[in-house]
């Protein structure tokens, strides 16, 4: 039987600190092993008891979660999941956060309750887990040892086909998907991001990418056409996003259940683009936790789509990819800095 994944919980709030230790403790596989009330007392305790992960608050007096972070990737690199409010204050923070190399971000609760809690708890059990797993890993491993896309890969007078392009990530998609989009094409076909677990810092994120990015970087909305030169992200999380046809399509956000636990569901978004698009569709299940997008994934690839995985050994999160492998739902398993031109290439006449 493997060993309990060991967390120290970081928490200027005595309650918060009870509550995560509580549904942590609860999780199978996982001990809260201590738990601190600032950086001070979380250094000497990260000294002492060498925990395989660590919850940290955004938000503490003294040194910030921030800096204590910073101090920890500089110092001691080690799995740390940041625990952040659903402010704009806190959205800017956790995208900051995953730049200096949290594994992830978590948002807490808008209630301290047991009730609010219990259902956050098995998502942030994953999360510990994965971290614990794959949070060895330099924030950066993603590209620093692969060799960057070469320009002529995607040529000066790229003119896009009429793919549609869709990428599914969670844990770690963030840099994943500013490494992606960078390489695309102010014309690239018309490119939907599935991004579920950023909703507490997607303004943020968006501000930032569109700034970096030649594509429009859009946030979906309903009865949005799809069209070239633009992103569109879709994480709201009280809808489902689903494609109504194709060409000429639209995103449409449409209310119903969860699905698997997942609202957004990306088996659903990637079932319609099977349904509709044939094989304009491309699909590509990049760093993340769950199974979310696998079963989507196999569908696109029944239809005659082009499917690609991350090779997980250059995945932030393996779990998401390894699923997709291991189901064979993906055509191709290519390193990040290659999913870029082949799916841009997908239905030209340019090769890869």
């Amino acid at each position: 039987m493997a060993s309990p994944v060991r967390v120290l919980v970081v928490d200027d709030s005595v309650t918060m600190r009870a509550l995560f230790s509580g549904i942590l403790n609860d999780a199978p596989g996982i001990t809260v092993i201590e738990h601190a009330a600032d950086a001070d007392e979380a250094r000497d305790l990260i000294k002492k008891l060498r925990p395989d992960v660590i919850t940290l608050d955004v938000e503490m007096p003294g040194m910030s979660g921030l800096e204590f972070l910073e101090e920890l990737m500089t110092e001691r690199p080690m799995p740390v999941i940041m625990l952040s409010t659903l402010t704009q204050k806190g959205s800017d923070a956790t995208l900051k956060a995953l730049e200096l190399g949290a594994f992830d971000c978590f948002p807490k609760p808008t209630k301290a309750t047991m009730d609010e809690f219990a259902k956050i708890g098995p998502r942030l059990a994953r999360l510990v887990k994965s971290a614990a797993k794959n949070g060895g890993k330099p924030r950066k491993a993603e590209t620093s040892a692969l060799a960057p896309v070469a320009v002529s890969a995607v040529p000066a007078d790229y003119v896009p086909s009429d793919a549609l392009l869709t990428l599914v990530a969670n844990t770690g998609g963030v840099d994943a998907l500013n490494d992606m989009i960078a390489q695309f094409p102010a014309n690239c076909p018309p490119t939907i991001i599935h991004l579920a677990s950023a909703s507490g810092f997607i303004d943020a994120f968006i501000t930032k990418l569109d700034k970096v990015t030649q594509p429009r970087i859009r946030l979906a909305a309903d009865d949005q056409p799809l069209e070239a030169g633009n992103v569109y992200i879709v994480c709201d999380h009280a809808k489902h996003a689903i494609i109504d046809k194709w060409p000429a399509g639209r995103i449409r956000l449409i209310d119903g259940e969860p699905i698997a636990g997942h609202r957004p569901s990306a088996n659903l978004l990637l079932g319609t683009i099977a349904k509709t698009a044939g094989t304009a569709g491309a699909a590509a299940i990049l760093t993340g936790i769950g199974d979310d997008g696998v079963a989507g994934l196999m569908a696109m690839k029944s239809m005659g789509g082009l499917t690609l995985a991350q090779s997980p050994d250059t995945a932030r999160a393996a779990e998401l990819p390894e699923l997709a492998i291991a189901k064979g739902a993906a055509s191709q398993i290519l390193p990040l800095t290659e999913i870029s031109a082949a799916m841009l290439h997908h239905r030209t006449q340019a090769p890869v």
